[in-house]
């Protein structure tokens, strides 16, 4: 009997910009993302970050934010109530987008950490288009796939703590189109590692 062939993953960097800790309340200001490249039988391939990316920035939902929050990405609330896209439209842009550079790959959102930026962009997804092209749980998390190649306590990592040669030379510009670049190159540098040296 032959091993039934899955479908090849297309890895996209996500990064959001928002202005409190949860949505609903508080509101997602922007949306960056950056092919990572194809996971499949053969397996990874990395992608030019730069070649395929997607950047909106979207109307808040809500007076509600918090300062310190807000401060993180400089964006400025008030021109987003005037310029920003209404999330309906950033969103149904966002998924013709991933549907587009998937082609037939099956897409998975990746960030670092996944959780926070999963959270917002999930919950948008479904609020304002009522679908995500990555189902459910279609989301990788940069932060543990790193403790388990490395063999270590997820509480244990940070950018700070991983070898030189997995980090992005790139900065971080807490710009969500940048960040998801800077996170892309991370993570193909992850899925590549092989691990940490074992001591001779």
């Amino acid at each position: 009997m032959s091993r039934r062939r899955s479908k090849p993953s297309l890895y996209i960097s996500v990064d959001i910009e928002a202005d409190g800790p949860i949505p609903g309340p508080y509101s997602m200001l922007s949306l960056g993302a950056a092919v990572a490249g194809v996971q499949d039988a053969d397996g990874f391939t990395p992608a030019d970050p730069t070649a395929r990316t997607f950047y909106g920035e979207l109307r808040p939902i809500s007076e509600e934010f918090v300062p310190e929050a807000l401060a993180v990405s400089g964006l400025d609330r008030e021109r987003l109530r005037r310029e920003g896209l209404e999330p309906a439209l950033a969103l149904g842009r966002f998924t013709r987008w991933v549907r587009e550079v998937s082609g037939d790959a099956q897409p998975v959102m990746c960030g670092y950490p996944a959780a926070y930026d999963w959270m917002f962009l999930y919950w948008y997804l479904i609020r304002f288009t009522g679908e995500s092209p990555f189902g459910h749980s279609g989301c990788l998390d940069m932060k543990t796939l790193y403790a388990t190649k490395a063999g270590l306590p997820l509480r244990a990592v940070a950018k700070g703590t991983m070898p030189r040669e997995l980090l992005s030379r790139r900065r971080h510009t807490h710009h969500a189109r940048d960040d998801a670049i800077e996170q892309a190159e991370l993570f193909a540098h992850l899925m590549q590692w092989p691990g940490p040296t074992s001591p001779r």
